[in-house]
């Protein structure tokens, strides 16, 4: 058990602060004419629990490959619907232009910094660019994958993170879409809600932390 309120949260990005990479992939692929089972074949191998160190990737988050490199490597295991190839200057970008900010988590990450909750973000890097202004005054530090040379699952990127934060584990709840991600922080010790959607996050923060409401509570008032 846990008897006192966490200290900080710790926020991913994509995904958590966006919408779902799922939607943001059909709709890409969907207006590309790509073939999503190339897609899924190559996350797959490549991203898996199974899959193996050094993939495409695994580099292209600790920063190894550039997104231009990695768009190249990408679009030679993609396939059209008709069997064509796929365009690799800026897949990845024309990928993330479909993936939007989720006003409901950006709130809510307002919200606990206004209960005096310390922020911060913890992102694997896919080569895009973040919108900073976006995300201006939301977070105390911002501790990117690629910039670091470390990733998650990797516990080293986590440590690195709390070390910044001056928070142990136990002080911190972090939040992300996936599972392998905070299975990693659970082991550390780390307090952990994972995402699904606003609402149901929200809900699991709001019984850690005294003060925020719900959004059901927030429409009973």
């Amino acid at each position: 058990m846990h008897p006192t309120p966490p200290l900080a949260a710790i926020f991913d990005y994509g995904g958590v602060l966006t919408t779902p990479g799922r939607d943001a992939i059909r709709e890409w692929t969907r207006a590309e004419g790509i073939d999503p089972a190339t897609f899924s074949a190559a996350l797959k191998e490549w991203l898996s629990r199974s899959a193996p160190a050094g993939t495409p990737i695994h580099r292209l988050e600790t920063g190894e490959l550039t997104a231009a490199e990695f768009d190249r490597l990408l679009a030679a295991r993609l396939r059209t619907v008709e069997g064509g190839r796929v365009e690799p200057e800026g897949l990845l970008a024309r990928l993330f232009a479909n993936m939007r900010p989720d006003e409901a988590m950006l709130q809510l990450v307002r919200d606990l910094r206004a209960l005096g909750v310390r922020t911060a973000l913890l992102s694997n890097s896919w080569g895009n660019n973040y919108p900073w202004r976006t995300l201006e005054g939301l977070f105390e530090l911002a501790v990117i994958s690629s910039d670091i040379g470390l990733r998650k699952p990797d516990p080293r990127i986590y440590e690195r993170t709390l070390h910044r934060l001056g928070l142990r584990a136990q002080q911190v709840v972090f939040v992300d879409d996936g599972a392998p991600n905070v299975e990693a922080a659970e082991r550390l010790g780390l307090r952990c809600v994972l995402h699904a959607d606003a609402a149901s996050t929200r809900s699991e923060l709001a019984g850690l932390f005294p003060g925020l409401v719900t959004d059901s509570a927030e429409e009973s008032r």
